[in-house]
């Protein structure tokens, strides 16, 4: 049962990593730790709050006052950088 759930986990290690309005902040900060600055400059301090986790990137803007778009392209733009 074990070997199924390793198998699982690496085809989720190799699924590019992307970033949506749909995205989780907590999913994101998984991804990758070093995005938490961006989340910072629109004013989200409480990272670790299970609140703010549970966002979606799309909440997360709405309520920040924060084009979606530009920070879905600076994110992605981000983890692209750490693949290469």
């Amino acid at each position: 049962m074990f070997d199924i759930f390793n198998m699982l986990k690496k085809d989720q290690e190799k699924a590019p990593k992307q970033v949506t309005r749909e995205t989780i902040i907590g999913d994101i900060l998984d991804m990758d730790q070093t995005t938490a600055p961006y989340f910072m400059e629109i004013g989200m301090h409480c990272l670790g709050c299970p609140a703010s986790r549970g966002e979606s990137l799309e909440e997360a803007c709405a309520v920040h006052g924060v084009d979606c778009d530009e920070l879905i392209e600076k994110l992605n733009t981000h983890l692209a950088s750490k693949k290469a």
